[in-house]
């Protein structure tokens, strides 16, 4: 299902329908601040599965998830007065920060050192998908096997079918990868250069 939703102000009634999807545990594919992106309740084990076997990832590397915002982190991440003042300062935006998990997150969603990746995009259906859903949710950009970034969302349904549930149409994205900075230990750490300035960091 191929549905279109305003990226300014979300249709509240289409954003409620996508949700049930997701307490289903269905797969979305959703715009987001950099890429389109692939995604489900990350309290959804079976969900989880079904978008590593999509994505033919390898299981020792979690997929980020997104959080609608500062507040939210906190309940999924140790969150120190420095990574708060850091995250603050540049949320929402296209930054994945790596943060030590806590224990609402589910082991799946974790590296071997207990850490994972958080953003809180700058888009309005990012934001009103989660704060519907009261859950984080996957985060991985929609790509085909060969590693080519899809942008345009109709192209993502004619491609995965019925193995995503629900593909939303949210105007164009632009389709650069975001900043990857690790927070570990209060010591800052460029992981990636994307779309979000990372000159304060270096």
């Amino acid at each position: 299902m191929l549905i279109e939703i305003n990226s300014e102000d979300p249709q509240r009634r289409l954003i409620k329908m996508v949700v049930e999807v997701l307490k289903k545990g269905g797969i979305i594919a959703y715009p987001t601040d950099t890429y389109y992106g692939i995604g489900c309740d990350i309290m959804n084990k079976k969900a989880i599965q079904k978008v590593y076997q999509l994505k033919q990832r390898d299981k020792n590397k979690p997929f980020s998830f997104i959080c609608s915002g500062l507040k939210n982190i906190s309940n999924y991440a140790k969150v120190s007065n420095y990574a708060y003042k850091t995250m603050k300062r540049l949320l929402p935006g296209p930054y994945t920060f790596i943060l030590e998990g806590s224990k609402l997150v589910p082991k799946i969603m974790l590296t071997k050192r207990k850490t994972a990746g958080i953003r809180v995009p700058q888009n309005q259906i990012c934001i009103a998908l989660i704060e519907e859903l009261e859950n984080p949710i996957i985060s991985t950009s929609a790509t085909m096997p060969d590693g080519n970034i899809f942008q345009d969302p109709s192209l993502i349904h004619d491609y995965f079918k019925s193995r995503i549930d629900v593909v939303i149409d949210g105007g164009s994205v632009p389709g650069h990868p975001s900043s990857i900075i690790s927070l570990i230990n209060d010591t800052p750490e460029v992981i990636r250069k994307g779309l979000g300035d990372v000159s304060v960091f270096e």
